[in-house]
């Protein structure tokens, strides 16, 4: 089994990203949600990955933290759906959202999700409200989600074409005035000083 993949991103389509590993090119197939946080080929890249394998077919599904994995793993195991289902209800709704919806047994938020009709989400709140709750090893803690906003925060900045030290003096100055911002004000705010 292919648990993680490390490599080059070589291409990216919406649902598809092809990885180039030592020369060897690795079809994965990721939630829309993992696609969107890529944003240039030639980069390395990190997946988790679950290898699917039936009679006729070898498929890598891949994600970019483990708790969606194991989402993944989670929807599989319900009668009726498959993979490509799977992937589509994680690329129509959040991990964290998922996880409250299933648990609180929100039926309507399931409903929602594109593809998933009254039958799936019962069968999936009847199979997983309990299950899903309990991630083990991969729940994310505030403080480590916390942790990875400055970062996020400077890679978006140099995405947009600032050198790394001017990106990490704006979000340190940003967050020097204020700690508790989300990503998206950090880089409003912090654009806004080396635009001076």
């Amino acid at each position: 089994m292919i648990a993680r993949l490390t490599g080059v991103l070589a291409e990216k389509h919406p649902t598809l990203l092809l990885v180039d590993v030592g020369g060897v090119g690795f079809g994965v197939q990721v939630p829309l949600s993992t696609s969107s946080k890529l944003t240039e080929t030639g980069r390395p890249v990190t997946l988790h990955t679950y290898t699917h394998v039936r009679e006729d077919v070898l498929q890598l599904f891949g994600f970019l933290t483990l708790r969606e994995r194991a989402l993944f793993e989670l929807l599989i195991s319900v009668s009726g759906i498959g993979p490509k289902v799977a992937l589509g209800i994680l690329s129509g709704i959040a991990p964290e959202a998922l996880q409250r919806a299933v648990g609180g047994k929100d039926l309507a938020a399931l409903q929602l999700i594109p593809g998933v009709g009254r039958k799936t989400a019962e069968r999936i709140v009847v199979e997983l409200s309990e299950k899903i709750q309990i991630l083990p090893g991969v729940e994310e803690t505030a403080a480590t989600a916390r942790a990875a906003v400055p970062a996020d925060a400077v890679s978006a900045l140099i995405s947009l074409g600032y050198s790394r030290p001017a990106a990490s003096s704006a979000v340190k100055d940003v967050l020097s005035e204020k700690e508790d911002l989300a990503v998206e004000e950090i880089v409003r705010r912090a654009l806004a000083r080396v635009t001076k």
